[in-house]
């Protein structure tokens, strides 16, 4: 089997091992057994070896991966680390990514005991920290100091016989003598420990930590077990009318979740209960009807363009409603996540009762940073791809997102939520 081929999507776990922890019969050390902090921009073509170090993870049967990275292209299957059998066509541990998404692949004599990626994906230009961690309880993945994806399996080094290679930047193998899987962009630091580090150590080597609930959104995402998404809101989330009959933001979020994202996901409900005219009091005032009703895991609210014109609702009960609103999402069984959308900006020529609409959209945003709540923040976004102004050509009457606004929505929803392919047909979508 070509494993090019079994690179580029994710396997079926095997049956997990059950393997002692830790290095056989060795204490465990309290830093990393093998520790690369060399900054250096690979170009599809270098790399670094790192056999002499074989010793110190060939044996491990458990501990922690790291990485700290960023791409500057997206390729089929890039190394980060990879231990192999030089000798062997189909035997290595490898952490990398591959079009965007994090994979970690163990194959012993081309029997894949693991093989999975995210749905999440990372090529952003950004500088990320990743980590896989391995013992008797499982494998768990980590981004930016926050777990993202837990399987079965507890395959790790030890599992591949007649380790001879480790390269930072390639994988080596029979038939590639010469190296392939070549990275493109930075890498900052590899790192293997010998144990397992604490959700807490991990933040602390991470160049950048997510807030807690992107954990919990993009655990979600990567997972296969069903959930429901509530997307509510005003009549921009509603997308009564002005949408003409093409897709709403919730819609285009709806086809990259639910069939986009593969057959497991396809459980996934997203159920839009936006409603034309609403303010934050009104969905305070029928939470149960538009949100606890359908058991949601995570529930988006942009609300504002309205509040902003109704008299009653200063920036004080506006941040208090969205404080409220945060607490009852949160209040939900089974550890449901808020997530905060400011709306779009509007033309404030034709609409001058929304001239403070930029104070609310602040307001949520302080309230995102205050209550740790994941932010989309549409409002900045329209602004700065205008100049400072709102781009009229996706507004149909100046405050409504038309069908083209509406994609623009989505494309920043999904790209802030990590699950942007420009391969996919939602992401690639452009509307005339």
């Amino acid at each position: 089997m070509r494993r090019r081929a079994m690179l580029a999507a994710a396997g079926t776990l095997a049956a997990a091992i059950t393997v002692p922890t830790g290095r056989a019969f060795a204490a465990q050390t309290v830093g990393p057994v093998l520790d690369h902090r060399i900054e250096k921009t690979y170009d599809g073509r270098s790399y670094t070896d790192l056999s002499a170090q074989v010793a110190a993870v060939r044996g491990l049967t458990s501990g922690t991966i790291l990485a700290t990275c960023r791409t500057t292209s997206r390729n089929l299957a890039m190394t980060l680390l990879s231990a192999s059998n030089p000798a062997d066509p189909s035997s290595e541990v490898f952490l990398g990514l591959a079009g965007g998404a994090l994979q970690f692949v163990v194959r012993d004599r081309a029997s894949v005991k693991v093989n999975r990626l995210t749905r999440t994906m990372y090529d952003d230009g950004e500088w990320h920290t990743f980590a896989v961690t391995v013992s008797a309880g499982g494998t768990t993945f980590y981004a930016d100091g926050r777990p993202v994806l837990t399987l079965a399996s507890t395959a790790f080094f030890s599992t591949v016989s007649g380790m001879a290679s480790v390269n930072v930047g390639r994988n080596v193998d029979s038939t590639s003598p010469g190296g392939e899987w070549f990275y493109t962009g930075g890498i900052r630091r590899v790192s293997v420990y010998d144990r397992v580090l604490t959700p807490a150590e991990l933040r602390a080597e991470s160049v950048r930590v997510d807030v807690a609930d992107f954990g919990t959104v993009s655990t979600i995402l990567n997972s296969d077990a069903p959930a429901n998404w509530v997307i509510t809101g005003d009549s921009i989330t509603h997308g009564a009318l002005y949408t003409y009959g093409w897709r709403s933001y919730a819609e285009h979020f709806q086809e990259r979740v639910r069939w986009e994202l593969g057959k497991t996901k396809n459980s996934d409900f997203v159920v839009d209960t936006g409603v034309s005219g609403s303010t934050t009091d009104d969905l305070v005032a029928v939470f149960p009807q538009r949100v606890t009703a359908f058991t949601p895991r995570v529930v988006s609210i942009m609300l504002g363009t309205n509040d902003v014109a109704t008299p009653a609702i200063g920036r004080t009960v506006y941040r208090a409603n969205l404080v409220r609103l945060v607490d009852a999402v949160r209040a939900l069984p089974g550890g449901v996540v808020p997530v905060l959308q400011t709306p779009n900006a509007v033309d404030l020529a034709r609409w001058s009762n929304r001239t403070a609409l930029g104070d609310y959209a602040e307001t949520m945003r302080e309230v995102a940073q205050a209550e740790g709540v994941v932010l989309i923040d549409h409002h900045t976004h329209w602004l700065t791809s205008d100049g400072g102004s709102a781009p009229t050509r996706l507004l149909a009457d100046g405050l409504h997102p038309d069908r083209r606004g509406h994609l623009f929505l989505a494309h920043k929803m999904i790209k802030d939520l990590r699950i942007f392919d420009p391969g996919s047909r939602v992401c690639s979508l452009t509307i005339p």
